[in-house]
């Protein structure tokens, strides 16, 4: 059960939060202006490529390399496939992972790796395996480790991830879905595929980013309260639901997934997710079901103090602009509220697309986090 009390008691949430995971919320416009630097120094700038890569192939632990390559292959569109490589293996540990390029993959595709650990040996191997077929090879990854020396020996590129001084020695490793992980992962590759052409992230773009990030941050604090805190609001109302998440918008699809990965590993909450219109039809079963407010008339008398609070769907709906204008945002609002299901909605401030996307994910980030500190996870 959620202790809604935490949420407003910032002493306790810090006493809480013993994975740092409000403080890489709160750092994540810093850890893109460090990642960025970090880029630049390794010479990401300067770079002279001889055109755009057939396919871009992502490989990397955990949900920071899926929700980047989801994010990146949304921003890069139809120009080049971005292909995230799933990991085989018998455990999620290091040593037990094993990534291997496909069988087409050659001199004209770009391999891009990115790990908050950068000790998995299948990594360095897939490096020189990279190599030997002819792909460019770029890894983000911690410094000193043995990744750096297995890309320099691939003749690739490596950027040094940026961390935080309560990074070093965390024992377990650091959570792929944190905030800070994810966007010091992140920023390097945007500014590698804007200058390979793939996507638009320039200099300015990025530290635009930073400043979106750094005001969401003042807006989801855990010093501000709960109702003029749209991260604890929203986890409050996700308090004992299924979040049923709808996205409209590019950008909001990338940012939608991530909450859910967000969720079930930060928090240890199921969600499920798709975009609109598609959601309508995908879920609506899903709302006329057992988990509708409507299917339990008795709930309205249940004794709130002795019995067990009920589990019902609630939607999260987050927007941005829709293609074309069209929107299916009043139907989804009629689907839910026709089976008394309640309605979240999340929209950003006007800015370019990735500054609604970082927003997106801010907000949704902070909310997982409060969800994962006030229920215990």
């Amino acid at each position: 059960m959620l202790d809604e009390s935490l949420l407003d008691a910032p002493e306790a949430l810090a006493e809480a939060d013993r994975r740092a995971l409000l403080r890489g919320a709160a750092e994540a416009g810093a850890r893109v202006r460090t990642a960025a630097r970090h880029a630049a120094e390794a010479g990401v700038h300067g770079l002279k490529p001889d055109g755009r890569p057939r396919a871009v192939l992502i490989a990397g632990p955990g949900a920071a390399a899926t929700c980047a390559a989801d994010l990146l292959g949304t921003l890069a569109g139809a120009g080049s496939p971005v292909v995230r490589l799933a990991p085989t293996g018998v455990a999620p540990a290091s040593g037990a992972l094993r990534w291997e390029l496909p069988g087409w993959a050659g001199s004209v595709d770009l391999l891009l790796i990115a790990t908050p650990d950068g000790t998995e040996p299948s990594l360095s191997l897939l490096a020189d395996q990279a190599y030997r077929r002819g792909c460019s090879v770029v890894a983000v990854a911690p410094a000193a480790t043995p990744l750096v020396e297995a890309v320099a020996g691939a003749h690739g590129l490596f950027v040094p991830m940026a961390t935080a001084p309560y990074d070093e020695g965390d024992e377990p490793p650091l959570t792929a879905s944190a905030p800070g992980v994810f966007w010091a992962l992140l920023t390097p590759l945007l500014a590698l595929l804007d200058r390979v052409g793939l996507l638009t992230a320039p200099p300015e773009a990025v530290e635009k980013v930073a400043d979106r990030l750094d005001h969401i941050a003042e807006r989801c604090g855990p010093a501000i309260a709960t109702y003029s805190n749209p991260a604890k609001t929203l986890a409050a109302e996700l308090a004992d639901s299924l979040p049923v998440i709808w996205t409209e918008g590019v950008s909001a699809g990338p940012a939608g997934r991530r909450f859910s990965a967000a969720l079930a590993e930060l928090a240890g909450r199921p969600a499920v997710v798709a975009e609109l219109p598609e959601a309508l039809a995908a879920h609506n079963a899903l709302l006329a079901g057992p988990l509708a407010a409507s299917a339990d008339p008795d709930d309205f008398f249940r004794d709130r103090v002795e019995e067990p609070p009920a589990f019902h769907a609630r939607v999260v709906l987050l927007r941005d602009r829709p293609t074309g204008g069209l929107t299916a945002a009043p139907s989804a609002r009629d689907l839910a509220l026709s089976h008394d299901t309640p309605i979240s909605e999340l929209e950003p401030e006007t800015g370019g697309e990735l500054e609604t996307l970082a927003e997106l994910i801010a907000i949704t980030d902070f909310a997982a986090v409060y969800l994962a500190l006030a229920s215990g996870a």
